[in-house]
């Protein structure tokens, strides 16, 4: 029975990533070594972080002034980096989510934090819109995109002020303009390549302007000066990265995988807006991810909740199960995972749905 992977991350990566990278564990760049084995600081190696960091620049049209690093510790780590680096006086925040609260109280330990909407209200169900920016602050900082209650920022943002964005869950579903943020950064477990390596896109001059002293391997310009070789980096994920961004290229770019998540997302919240038996989890479908549809069972079949996800399973639908602090379900839709997926799992609703 073939699988469909909706994990929400680790998640699915393309084929074709998978396949190089089991492909270098083997044997990497004809050496006779395991890429596991190889030196991080072999020509070869280097070679790699060389060729991923042009495909980034290359497909998201980064400026000649931003740095792209590749570095461990996940978007956590970032919470508390971000601060270190950028925050003096006073920094502002939208808390759309979970992760968007655990970067909240990280910055906190640094100094006054401005919350300038939240949707904690309606228990993130929806983008806080009606808010603005203030200009007394050293940075804004959002989450494009919530992966557990699956809403989404789908625009880029017009800040009077250095633009944060952690795009951990849905960086490269679409074209987006960089010159708008001054940072851009995530986890690539979801949308890019296997857990362990961290993604940070950050405009040079907003760097060096506060007076704390930085701890070395939390300060971005130890980084950047390293060429993100200042200690041993994740060797495999990056090798895996590359090949996610190859297959991007091929693919066509940004522009088609956008077109392509649009299609998937539309038909999957087609389905759950029909089905007598589902609800989204967003009533809005302007504020709804286009990466992680969050949904729950309908009013009245809420005891159907436990035969819905043993059903789509035995039908060969994983990882659909909702986040613990959401409850439901969660088809995480990224951008390898392929429309026949998500019409496969469509059918198992129908058929859930006919069987009621």
């Amino acid at each position: 029975m073939k699988k469909h992977n909706f994990y929400a991350g680790p998640s699915i990566l393309p084929q074709y990533t998978i396949d190089n990278t089991a492909k270098a564990i083997h044997e990497f760049a004809d050496m006779g070594l395991s890429l596991m084995e190889i030196s991080h600081r072999s020509k070869q190696f280097i070679a790699v972080v060389e060729e991923a960091q042009a495909l980034f620049r290359e497909l998201l049209n980064i400026p000649e002034d931003y740095s792209v690093l590749f570095l461990g510790g996940g978007a956590s780590l970032q919470f508390a980096m971000i601060p270190f680096n950028l925050f003096n006086k006073k920094a502002a925040y939208l808390n759309t989510g979970v992760w968007s609260k655990k970067a909240i109280k990280e910055a906190k330990m640094f100094g006054e934090v401005n919350v300038v909407a939240s949707s904690d209200d309606k228990n993130f169900s929806y983008i806080p819109r009606d808010y603005k920016i203030p200009t007394d602050v050293d940075y804004f900082h959002i989450t494009t995109n919530n992966t557990i209650y699956g809403t989404e920022i789908l625009e880029d943002m017009d800040s009077p002020v250095p633009l944060i964005a952690d795009m951990s869950s849905d960086i490269f579903s679409r074209p987006i303009d960089v010159k708008k943020y001054a940072m851009i950064y995530g986890g690539a477990q979801k949308n890019l390549a296997p857990a362990g390596v961290t993604f940070v896109i950050i405009k040079n001059d907003i760097l060096g302007k506060v007076e704390r002293q930085i701890p070395s391997m939390l300060n971005y310009k130890t980084h950047i000066d390293k060429e993100s070789m200042f200690n041993t980096p994740p060797v495999v994920p990056i090798f895996a990265a590359l090949q996610t961004l190859k297959w991007l290229k091929e693919k066509g770019g940004l522009a088609v995988m956008e077109k392509l998540n649009i299609e998937k997302a539309e038909i999957l919240y087609n389905e759950i807006d029909r089905n007598k038996m589902f609800k989204s989890n967003v009533p809005n479908p302007k504020d709804r991810s286009r990466m992680n549809v969050c949904f729950v069972m309908n009013d009245g079949f809420e005891d159907k909740e436990k035969a819905f996800i043993d059903f789509a399973t035995a039908k060969g639908m994983i990882g659909i199960k909702g986040h613990r602090d959401a409850g439901g379900f969660r088809a995480s839709i990224y951008n390898a995972m392929p429309i026949e997926s998500v019409k496969a799992f469509i059918e198992v609703m129908q058929e859930f749905e006919k069987q009621a």
